[in-house]
Protein backbone atom coordinates (compact mmCIF):
# COMPACT_ATOMS: atom_id res chain seq x y z
CA UNK A 1 0.00 0.00 0.00
CA UNK A 2 3.19 2.33 -0.02
CA UNK A 3 4.33 3.86 -2.87
CA UNK A 4 7.83 2.26 -3.81
CA UNK A 5 11.22 4.68 -4.16
CA UNK A 6 11.60 3.48 -7.48
CA UNK A 7 7.88 4.20 -8.45
CA UNK A 8 7.99 7.74 -6.63
CA UNK A 9 11.70 9.08 -7.53
CA UNK A 10 11.23 8.43 -11.27
CA UNK A 11 8.62 11.29 -11.16
CA UNK A 12 9.51 13.30 -8.67
CA UNK A 13 11.29 15.98 -10.23
CA UNK A 14 8.81 16.60 -12.75
CA UNK A 15 6.20 16.83 -10.33
CA UNK A 16 7.34 19.32 -7.76
CA UNK A 17 5.63 22.43 -9.63
CA UNK A 18 2.51 20.34 -9.89
CA UNK A 19 2.68 19.30 -6.29
CA UNK A 20 3.40 22.48 -4.62
CA UNK A 21 -0.19 23.96 -6.37
CA UNK A 22 -1.93 21.03 -4.77
CA UNK A 23 -1.01 21.32 -1.12
CA UNK A 24 -2.95 21.68 1.86
CA UNK A 25 -2.11 24.67 3.87
CA UNK A 26 -1.03 28.35 3.93
CA UNK A 27 -1.25 31.29 5.84
CA UNK A 28 -4.35 32.95 7.39
CA UNK A 29 -4.88 35.44 4.23
CA UNK A 30 -5.63 32.18 2.07
CA UNK A 31 -8.22 30.49 4.39
CA UNK A 32 -5.56 28.53 7.03
CA UNK A 33 -6.35 29.61 10.98
CA UNK A 34 -3.54 26.90 11.87
CA UNK A 35 -0.73 24.68 11.07
CA UNK A 36 -1.10 23.04 14.10
CA UNK A 37 1.68 20.41 12.94
CA UNK A 38 3.80 19.50 16.51
CA UNK A 39 3.23 16.10 17.40
CA UNK A 40 2.03 15.43 20.76
CA UNK A 41 1.56 11.94 22.25
CA UNK A 42 0.05 12.79 25.86
CA UNK A 43 -4.15 12.52 25.74
CA UNK A 44 -6.80 14.75 27.64
CA UNK A 45 -9.18 13.42 29.88
CA UNK A 46 -12.86 13.81 27.94
CA UNK A 47 -15.12 16.48 29.83
CA UNK A 48 -18.23 13.76 29.09
CA UNK A 49 -17.30 10.61 29.78
CA UNK A 50 -14.27 11.17 32.15
CA UNK A 51 -11.42 8.41 30.01
CA UNK A 52 -8.69 9.30 28.66
CA UNK A 53 -9.69 10.93 25.08
CA UNK A 54 -9.98 13.38 22.94
CA UNK A 55 -12.35 17.39 22.99
CA UNK A 56 -16.10 16.19 22.74
CA UNK A 57 -18.08 18.01 25.18
CA UNK A 58 -21.53 17.89 26.07
CA UNK A 59 -24.39 18.39 23.32
CA UNK A 60 -27.58 20.12 24.60
CA UNK A 61 -27.20 18.48 28.15
CA UNK A 62 -27.19 14.16 26.15
CA UNK A 63 -23.87 12.34 26.36
CA UNK A 64 -22.22 13.14 22.87
CA UNK A 65 -19.63 10.47 22.87
CA UNK A 66 -20.02 6.24 23.11
CA UNK A 67 -16.23 5.77 23.71
CA UNK A 68 -17.11 2.22 23.11
CA UNK A 69 -18.36 2.97 19.23
CA UNK A 70 -15.98 2.39 16.53
CA UNK A 71 -17.82 3.74 13.55
CA UNK A 72 -19.00 7.38 13.36
CA UNK A 73 -22.51 6.19 13.63
CA UNK A 74 -21.85 4.41 16.67
CA UNK A 75 -19.36 7.01 18.39
CA UNK A 76 -21.54 10.13 18.16
CA UNK A 77 -24.93 10.84 19.32
CA UNK A 78 -26.98 13.78 17.82
CA UNK A 79 -28.05 16.84 19.83
CA UNK A 80 -31.57 16.70 21.45
CA UNK A 81 -33.71 17.69 18.72
CA UNK A 82 -32.56 15.91 15.94
CA UNK A 83 -32.31 13.12 14.24
CA UNK A 84 -30.41 11.74 11.43
CA UNK A 85 -30.99 12.28 8.06
CA UNK A 86 -32.37 8.98 6.32
CA UNK A 87 -29.28 7.45 3.84
CA UNK A 88 -30.00 4.57 1.49
CA UNK A 89 -28.24 1.53 2.45
CA UNK A 90 -24.98 1.20 0.51
CA UNK A 91 -24.65 4.57 -0.63
CA UNK A 92 -21.86 7.08 -0.29
CA UNK A 93 -23.34 8.41 2.50
CA UNK A 94 -24.31 5.37 4.52
CA UNK A 95 -20.31 4.81 3.57
CA UNK A 96 -19.10 7.48 5.01
CA UNK A 97 -21.19 7.27 8.37
CA UNK A 98 -19.96 3.81 8.74
CA UNK A 99 -16.17 4.75 8.63
CA UNK A 100 -14.03 2.75 10.66
CA UNK A 101 -12.18 4.70 13.79
CA UNK A 102 -9.52 4.21 16.11
CA UNK A 103 -10.34 3.25 19.13
CA UNK A 104 -10.79 6.66 21.52
CA UNK A 105 -8.59 8.56 22.55
CA UNK A 106 -5.47 7.95 20.11
CA UNK A 107 -3.89 10.50 18.30
CA UNK A 108 -3.76 10.74 14.20
CA UNK A 109 -0.53 9.65 12.84
CA UNK A 110 1.60 11.93 10.60
CA UNK A 111 3.09 9.66 7.79
CA UNK A 112 6.71 9.46 9.68
CA UNK A 113 4.57 7.30 12.59
CA UNK A 114 4.67 10.43 15.14
CA UNK A 115 0.99 11.62 16.69
CA UNK A 116 -0.32 15.04 16.07
CA UNK A 117 -2.14 16.78 19.12
CA UNK A 118 -5.60 16.43 19.00
CA UNK A 119 -6.55 19.60 21.41
CA UNK A 120 -8.80 22.37 19.69
CA UNK A 121 -8.61 20.38 16.45
CA UNK A 122 -9.91 16.67 16.36
CA UNK A 123 -12.28 13.82 18.39
CA UNK A 124 -11.72 10.91 16.55
CA UNK A 125 -9.36 9.70 14.07
CA UNK A 126 -10.86 7.22 10.88
CA UNK A 127 -8.72 4.08 11.23
CA UNK A 128 -6.77 4.54 7.68
CA UNK A 129 -3.65 3.41 6.46
CA UNK A 130 -1.53 6.09 4.82
CA UNK A 131 1.56 4.92 4.63
CA UNK A 132 5.34 6.40 5.00
CA UNK A 133 5.44 8.97 2.22
CA UNK A 134 4.30 12.54 2.83
CA UNK A 135 1.27 11.87 -0.02
CA UNK A 136 -2.21 11.64 2.37
CA UNK A 137 -2.80 15.37 2.61
CA UNK A 138 -6.37 17.27 2.45
CA UNK A 139 -7.90 16.51 -0.83
CA UNK A 140 -6.25 13.17 -0.82
CA UNK A 141 -8.16 11.95 1.93
CA UNK A 142 -10.94 12.66 0.32
CA UNK A 143 -10.09 11.06 -3.14
CA UNK A 144 -9.18 7.84 -1.36
CA UNK A 145 -12.39 7.59 0.67
CA UNK A 146 -14.28 8.05 -2.31
CA UNK A 147 -12.50 5.37 -4.24
CA UNK A 148 -12.54 2.60 -1.17
CA UNK A 149 -16.23 3.06 -1.64
CA UNK A 150 -16.49 1.98 -5.66
CA UNK A 151 -13.51 -0.71 -4.92
CA UNK A 152 -15.22 -2.23 -2.48
CA UNK A 153 -18.42 -2.13 -4.83
CA UNK A 154 -16.28 -3.54 -7.59
CA UNK A 155 -17.18 -0.50 -9.59
CA UNK A 156 -13.53 0.37 -10.62
CA UNK A 157 -14.73 2.23 -13.82
CA UNK A 158 -15.88 5.06 -11.67
CA UNK A 159 -12.51 4.82 -9.63
CA UNK A 160 -10.80 8.32 -12.13
CA UNK A 161 -9.72 11.36 -11.18
CA UNK A 162 -8.15 14.06 -12.97
CA UNK A 163 -4.32 15.47 -12.55
CA UNK A 164 -3.84 19.00 -12.13
CA UNK A 165 -2.34 18.99 -16.10
CA UNK A 166 -6.02 17.78 -16.70
CA UNK A 167 -5.02 14.37 -17.56
CA UNK A 168 -8.02 11.57 -16.35
CA UNK A 169 -6.40 8.78 -14.40
CA UNK A 170 -8.51 5.40 -15.02
CA UNK A 171 -8.28 2.41 -12.83
CA UNK A 172 -9.87 0.23 -14.84
CA UNK A 173 -6.67 1.16 -17.13
CA UNK A 174 -4.42 0.48 -14.44
CA UNK A 175 -6.29 -2.64 -13.87
CA UNK A 176 -5.30 -3.52 -17.58
CA UNK A 177 -1.45 -3.12 -16.67
CA UNK A 178 -1.17 0.41 -18.22
CA UNK A 179 0.55 3.33 -16.01
CA UNK A 180 1.16 6.69 -16.32
CA UNK A 181 3.56 8.90 -17.59
CA UNK A 182 2.66 12.39 -16.27
CA UNK A 183 5.13 14.18 -18.35
CA UNK A 184 3.63 17.34 -20.38
CA UNK A 185 -0.43 16.39 -20.58
CA UNK A 186 0.29 12.79 -19.23
CA UNK A 187 0.11 9.17 -21.52
CA UNK A 188 -0.18 5.47 -20.86
CA UNK A 189 2.12 3.11 -21.62
CA UNK A 190 1.63 -0.80 -20.93
CA UNK A 191 4.16 -2.06 -18.53
CA UNK A 192 2.40 -5.11 -16.24
CA UNK A 193 0.13 -8.03 -16.52
CA UNK A 194 -3.49 -7.31 -16.13
CA UNK A 195 -4.17 -7.73 -11.70
CA UNK A 196 -6.58 -6.27 -9.70
CA UNK A 197 -5.37 -6.28 -6.02
CA UNK A 198 -5.63 -4.09 -3.22
CA UNK A 199 -2.18 -3.22 -3.61
CA UNK A 200 -2.49 -2.54 -7.09
CA UNK A 201 -5.19 -0.07 -6.08
CA UNK A 202 -3.21 1.88 -3.64
CA UNK A 203 -0.58 2.23 -5.78
CA UNK A 204 -2.72 3.98 -8.09
CA UNK A 205 -4.04 6.00 -5.59
CA UNK A 206 -0.34 6.94 -4.43
CA UNK A 207 0.06 8.00 -8.37
CA UNK A 208 -3.36 10.21 -7.74
CA UNK A 209 -1.79 12.25 -4.85
CA UNK A 210 1.12 12.67 -6.26
CA UNK A 211 -0.67 14.72 -9.08
CA UNK A 212 -4.13 15.45 -8.45
CA UNK A 213 -5.27 17.71 -5.41
CA UNK A 214 -7.68 20.39 -4.32
CA UNK A 215 -6.80 22.50 -7.65
CA UNK A 216 -7.99 19.47 -9.78
CA UNK A 217 -10.26 17.97 -7.52
CA UNK A 218 -12.38 21.57 -7.17
CA UNK A 219 -12.64 21.82 -11.01
CA UNK A 220 -14.08 18.04 -11.27
CA UNK A 221 -16.68 18.97 -8.47
CA UNK A 222 -20.22 20.65 -9.22
CA UNK A 223 -21.24 23.90 -6.71
CA UNK A 224 -23.83 22.82 -4.41
CA UNK A 225 -26.48 25.27 -2.72
CA UNK A 226 -26.89 24.66 0.94
CA UNK A 227 -30.45 24.03 1.44
CA UNK A 228 -29.27 20.93 -0.91
CA UNK A 229 -26.17 20.08 1.05
CA UNK A 230 -25.67 16.48 2.00
CA UNK A 231 -23.29 13.69 3.06
CA UNK A 232 -20.92 13.36 0.77
CA UNK A 233 -20.20 16.74 -0.11
CA UNK A 234 -17.16 18.66 0.18
CA UNK A 235 -16.12 22.55 1.16
CA UNK A 236 -13.24 22.91 -0.85
CA UNK A 237 -10.67 25.48 -1.56
CA UNK A 238 -8.39 24.62 -4.51
CA UNK A 239 -4.82 26.21 -5.15
CA UNK A 240 -1.62 26.80 -3.43
CA UNK A 241 -2.52 26.90 -0.73
CA UNK A 242 -5.75 25.20 -0.91
CA UNK A 243 -7.67 22.61 1.92
CA UNK A 244 -10.98 20.44 1.71
CA UNK A 245 -13.00 19.21 3.91
CA UNK A 246 -16.01 16.59 3.72
CA UNK A 247 -19.28 15.69 5.13
CA UNK A 248 -19.46 12.35 6.57
CA UNK A 249 -22.48 12.60 8.89
CA UNK A 250 -25.84 15.18 8.73
CA UNK A 251 -28.61 15.38 11.57
CA UNK A 252 -31.73 18.05 10.66
CA UNK A 253 -34.08 18.96 13.30
CA UNK A 254 -38.29 19.38 12.66
CA UNK A 255 -37.75 23.24 11.38
CA UNK A 256 -35.58 21.14 8.86
CA UNK A 257 -32.34 22.96 10.17
CA UNK A 258 -29.08 20.87 9.34
CA UNK A 259 -26.01 20.12 11.64
CA UNK A 260 -22.92 18.31 10.23
CA UNK A 261 -19.57 16.50 10.53
CA UNK A 262 -16.45 16.92 9.05
CA UNK A 263 -13.70 14.84 8.25
CA UNK A 264 -10.47 16.32 7.08
CA UNK A 265 -6.49 15.29 6.70
CA UNK A 266 -4.17 18.25 6.31
CA UNK A 267 -0.36 18.91 6.02
CA UNK A 268 1.77 17.35 6.26
CA UNK A 269 0.23 13.85 5.16
CA UNK A 270 -1.61 12.02 8.14
CA UNK A 271 -4.65 10.07 9.34
CA UNK A 272 -8.06 11.38 8.41
CA UNK A 273 -9.44 13.34 11.90
CA UNK A 274 -13.13 14.17 13.02
CA UNK A 275 -13.22 17.37 13.71
CA UNK A 276 -14.36 19.85 16.15
CA UNK A 277 -16.63 22.72 16.07
CA UNK A 278 -13.77 25.55 16.89
CA UNK A 279 -16.86 28.14 16.89
CA UNK A 280 -19.30 26.40 19.62
CA UNK A 281 -17.69 23.83 21.38
CA UNK A 282 -20.49 22.54 23.31
CA UNK A 283 -21.77 21.42 19.40
CA UNK A 284 -18.56 18.81 20.12
CA UNK A 285 -18.23 17.71 16.38
CA UNK A 286 -21.30 18.75 14.95
CA UNK A 287 -21.62 21.93 12.75
CA UNK A 288 -24.13 24.29 11.68
CA UNK A 289 -24.45 27.16 9.26
CA UNK A 290 -27.04 29.23 11.20
CA UNK A 291 -26.58 32.88 11.07
CA UNK A 292 -23.20 31.98 9.38
CA UNK A 293 -21.30 33.86 6.57
CA UNK A 294 -18.50 31.18 6.75
CA UNK A 295 -17.72 28.21 7.52
CA UNK A 296 -14.70 27.92 10.41
CA UNK A 297 -13.16 24.89 11.16
CA UNK A 298 -9.70 24.55 13.71
CA UNK A 299 -7.73 24.52 10.43
CA UNK A 300 -9.55 26.98 7.78
CA UNK A 301 -11.87 29.39 6.87
CA UNK A 302 -14.37 28.00 3.56
CA UNK A 303 -16.76 30.96 2.45
CA UNK A 304 -20.32 28.61 2.23
CA UNK A 305 -20.07 28.91 -1.40
CA UNK A 306 -17.19 26.70 -1.68
CA UNK A 307 -19.42 23.85 -1.36
CA UNK A 308 -19.00 21.21 -4.04
CA UNK A 309 -20.59 17.72 -4.90
CA UNK A 310 -19.30 15.02 -6.45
Amino acid sequence: MVLHKKKLNKYIIIGVFTMLQMSCGGNPKNGNISGNSKSDNTKSVNSVTGKTGNNSKTVNSTQAVNPDGMTIETRYNVPAGYKRVAVENGSFADFLRKQKLKPYGEKALYYNGQAKRSEGVYDSVINVEIGDRDLHQCADAIMLIRAEYFYQKKEYDKINFNFVSGFNAQYSKWMQGYRINPNGKGSYYKKASPSNTYKDFRSFMNIVFGYAGTLSMEKEMKPQSLENMKIGDVFIMGGSPGHAVIIVDMAENDKGEKIFMLAQSYMPAQQTQILINPADRNMGVWYSLKGKTVLETPEWRFPLEKLRKF
